[in-house]
């Protein structure tokens, strides 16, 4: 998604020229737990690659008239060092992180809450204040509102983001890639497969009404929308939903700041974060005639390190599951709600916006599904973090490809000799 160009001038008072800009459609980040790593190494891909650390995670909160960005603790230490709590919460809190450091093991404090608000679980077992719930559900990343969010959701989540912390670096758990997010990941896996062999043709739709044919062979035959016919012992695609449910409201935006405050150190020794994580949770914007809890919105925020925008600039990516056209006018809220709140001077101005509506879909409508050779992915997961289910998918259709001689999965040896220096 490429900006058009306002003028040429000063990157961080006006909009540059569109290829200074790398925009992603469905930013994630990737927890430094995720499997996805792991395969990367075991894959040789990672040394094409280059991760930035996420941040500081903040919650915005609004009290009356009073209105603020609540930065989110990282851990025990933080805690201990938050002269803001008291020391009930503190001992609250504490007593809640002990637990979920191995929620696991001890099913019988959670498992007559697994259906239930992750709220009411919070309150009831470990008498956190209302106060602290919202930082404990931000981590979740939960599209939800909070009633709507289950204890039995959140926990794997939370422990994933706290496990994550301090595996690559001291402060932070997850990373993100450089120079346009995951779609850089596809694109050195796409350029890693054709070193390999792989061939790849673009634009070569299938003809909206084929059906596979069988040759001889065994192998089947597709038909392109040009005529063409292509045939292979295998055909693998994806799925697609247009179901309003599967659909978020997202919005990208592109400030003239560069928000300085939302990117703190995250410790000692540890690399300049790249990405900072603001929630609004559920109930904390509102709606005229909106119909009942509000879902969260979720905003990345993405500096010039990223190689997404030239420097002076940072790029705003919000989501919301609210999929209707209310759910643009709460994303909008929530930008100039954030951009209000920072004390920033003078106040950021919007250099370029878009918004869109986003459908949980990987593929074609027109692959057909009148053969056993025809593989279809399921659609993808929507969450805003890396969904490592996405991997067993493809793990399982690949040795359903390969057979019985499949060998471990995603691991390569190195078609090309480098040296210490590469």
């Amino acid at each position: 998604m490429k900006p058009e160009p306002a003028d040429a001038g000063n990157a961080q008072g006006k909009l540059g020229f569109s290829r200074a800009y790398s925009l992603a459609l469905s930013p994630q980040i990737v927890y430094a737990r995720s499997t996805l790593l792991q395969h990367l190494v075991s894959s040789r891909v990672y040394r094409q690659l280059e991760f930035l650390a996420v941040g500081s995670w903040w919650v915005y909160a609004s009290e009356g008239t009073t209105k603020q960005l609540l930065k989110v603790p990282n851990g025990r230490e933080d805690v201990f060092q938050d002269h803001q709590l008291d020391f009930k919460a503190k001992r609250a809190l504490m007593k809640f992180l002990r637990f979920i450091s191995e929620y696991e093991e001890q099913t019988e404090v959670w498992d007559d809450f697994r259906q239930q608000p992750f709220p009411t679980f919070l309150s009831q077992q470990f008498k956190v204040p209302v106060t602290l719930q919202g930082p404990l559900l931000a981590l979740t990343l939960s599209p939800s509102g909070s009633s709507q969010t289950t204890t039995e959701y959140a926990l794997p989540r939370i422990a994933t983001h706290l496990r994550s912390i301090g595996v690559f670096g001291a402060g932070f758990g997850a990373v993100i890639p450089k120079w346009g997010g995951l779609a850089e990941i596809s694109q050195v896996s796409c350029r890693a497969c054709a070193v390999g062999g792989g061939v790849y043709v673009l634009g070569k739709d299938l003809a909206p009404t084929t059906r596979t044919e069988t040759t001889s062979e065994g192998d089947i035959k597709l038909h392109l929308k040009d005529g063409e016919a292509v045939t292979a012992k295998w055909v693998v695609g994806g799925s697609s939903s247009t179901a309003e449910e599967d659909a978020y409201c997202r919005s990208t935006t592109i400030i003239a700041s560069t928000l300085a405050s939302l990117f703190p150190s995250i410790a000692e020794e540890a690399p300049a974060p790249a990405c900072a994580v603001v929630v609004f949770p559920s109930g904390s914007l509102s709606l005229d005639d909106a119909d009942g809890e509000l879902p969260p919105v979720h905003i990345y925020v993405h500096s010039s390190d990223t190689g997404e925008c030239p420097s002076g600039q940072v790029i705003l990516y919000a989501s919301t599951s609210l999929s209707s056209d209310k759910g643009f006018e709460l994303l909008k809220m929530a930008v100039d709600a954030l951009l209000e709140v920072i004390d920033v001077s003078p106040k950021p101005a919007v250099l370029w916006s878009a918004q869109y509506r986003q459908h949980a879909s990987s593929g074609s409508e027109t692959l057909p599904a009148d053969s056993q050779q025809v593989l279809s992915f399921a659609p993808p997961s929507m969450d805003l973090a890396f969904d490592d289910s996405i991997l067993d998918n493809v793990k399982a259709i690949w040795r359903k490809v390969i057979g019985e001689e499949a060998g471990e999965f995603l691991v390569f040896q190195d078609r090309e000799v480098y040296d210490d220096d590469e």
